[in-house]
């Protein structure tokens, strides 16, 4: 896959949170900046109170870690704050990623409070990348989960990202369009996309290629003319079915077909999509065109697709914009970056932190992430979380409890049990071979699979089990045993 190149000429070292540089100045100052640290980047709920969300953003965080540096312009912004010691500026002019980061491979579909990044650094390090972790898997993780929730409601109908002018900024509409190919859309508008990621980039005409000429005929004709061999016309500039459609047909009839070409389609934008593309198939077919496509576009989501093909709408393909690129019904995907552990002298040493909010408790230690399967239909029973040398051992039974409720017991037989987490970076480098979009898209389809139809329902659907292993379940309670004491 060719790898994005704008991360390596523009610096984001600097783009984090002041307060990362003010605490890495006191830990230097307090002669903490080698202290090993473990952090956890995960969610603790899905947008749109889906059951399950789709881990997009991998990639960028691999680049950002790679090209992580202190430039002097950096060095001398800081140094004007007058707050950080000259020592520690000077340690920041060789700054660099030393530490070790393992991710769960884009495409998986991830559940709220499980570890979906893990980074193990010195302190300063790893405390220091928390923005950049946050803001690149937040995004394309949002983005991809709510294109996924799109097309699953078109049913095996082509889904295509047009959001590129309604992002929020230049590397929502780029990203963006990377995690909606990811999350299953096959295609995009946003050329620059198809450049870089090799998404392909789709697009006919607009509104205003219709009104720029004397007559909606005139426009259709010139537009067949230019494009016979991909003629999609757009009908709704002024009257669907009493102009649109009968001009597109005698077009059709007139310079396509006579070119030895078929009609590609036609798009609806406006209007009633459903009793639109119920009529507009039927003139076509009596013209003689029951191949040529019918997309509908216009501030569609999932809801609105889902409920014009219960109602019939006879629509092939669909074009999505503002309400997927920026996930308009929420747009936040909340992922957080925790403290889980320290070494002391060569020693893990669990940390944990405490709420009134028993959702925001967090889960301590340094962690690995089990999928476990079902053998006999391949669908996925639950994901487990356990200590980093914990192994789950899918020859023998193994019982699963609810970390809160743990009087809700079973034991589990016949299954089999999937690493989750995979390392990325170690000592600092990329140890991770990138994979193509293509390959990524299918692997996420695929790992879709793998889940009950319950847990696909966009209303109340099931709630996927995320359980602690009895070791880290003791850790765990012993530290919220300590901590209350106190």
């Amino acid at each position: 896959m060719k790898k994005i190149d704008w991360a390596e000429k523009v610096n984001l070292t600097m783009l984090t949170d002041f307060y990362e540089l003010s605490m890495a100045n006191g830990y230097f100052q307090n002669g903490l900046k080698d202290k090993i640290a473990y952090f956890d980047m995960f969610f603790r709920r899905v947008p749109d109170d889906g059951g399950f969300a789709i881990m997009a953003g991998v990639e960028q965080l691999i680049t950002y870690i790679e090209h992580l540096r202190f430039e002097e312009k950096d060095i001398a912004y800081l140094r004007s704050k007058k707050i950080f010691s000259e020592e520690f500026l000077e340690y920041l002019k060789t700054f660099k990623f030393t530490g070790d980061i393992w991710a769960i491979p884009e495409g998986t579909p991830i559940f709220p409070n499980e570890p979906i990044i893990t980074v193990r650094g010195p302190i300063i390090e790893a405390q220091f990348i928390e923005t950049m972790v946050l803001l690149t898997i937040n995004h394309q993780s949002l983005i991809a989960t709510k294109a996924n929730r799109i097309v699953r409601a078109a049913q095996g109908r082509p889904v295509m990202e047009f959001g590129s002018r309604r992002a929020q900024g230049y590397n929502g509409a780029i990203l963006g369009a990377r995690a909606a190919f990811i999350g299953g859309c096959t295609g995009t508008a946003c050329t620059i996309a198809d450049r870089e990621f090799n998404i392909p980039a789709t697009g006919t005409m607009a509104h205003s290629w219709i009104q720029l000429f004397s007559s909606e005929l005139d426009a259709f004709k010139a537009y067949a003319r230019t494009y016979p061999d991909n003629c999609v016309l757009l009908v709704d500039t002024y009257n669907v079915l009493k102009s649109g459609i009968p001009n597109a047909i005698k077009v059709f009839n007139e310079e396509v077909v006579p070119r030895g070409f078929r009609p590609k389609g036609i798009r609806i934008d406006s209007g009633d999509i459903t009793y639109l593309s119920k009529e507009a198939r039927k003139m076509l077919d009596e013209a003689g065109f029951p191949d040529c496509k019918i997309i509908a576009s216009n501030a569609l989501d999932e809801y609105i697709i889902r409920d014009i093909l219960i109602q019939g709408a006879k629509v092939d393909m669909f074009g999505v914009g503002e309400r997927l690129i920026t996930s308009k019904s929420e747009p936040v995907f909340g992922g957080v970056y925790k403290l889980a552990a320290v070494e002391e002298n060569g020693r893990i040493v669990p940390k944990i932190k405490l709420s009134e909010n028993v959702s925001k408790i967090t889960n301590p230690y340094f962690k690995q992430v089990y999928r476990l399967f079902e053998r006999d239909t391949g669908k996925a029973i639950a994901d487990v979380l356990t200590l980093a040398d914990e192994t789950i051992d899918d020859n023998k039974p193994y019982e699963i409890f609810d970390p809160e409720h743990t009087w809700k017991r079973k034991t589990i037989t016949n299954f089999y049990a999937k690493k989750l987490q995979v390392k990325i970076i170690e000592n600092g480098k990329r140890i991770y071979d990138s994979l193509d979009l293509d390959v990524i898209r299918n692997y996420c389809k695929e790992q879709i699979d793998t889940l009950w139809d319950e847990v696909l329902r966009f209303e109340n659907p099931h709630e996927y089990y995320v359980d602690l292993s009895q070791p880290l379940w003791d850790i765990k309670n012993k530290l919220l045993k300590e901590h209350t004491l106190k």
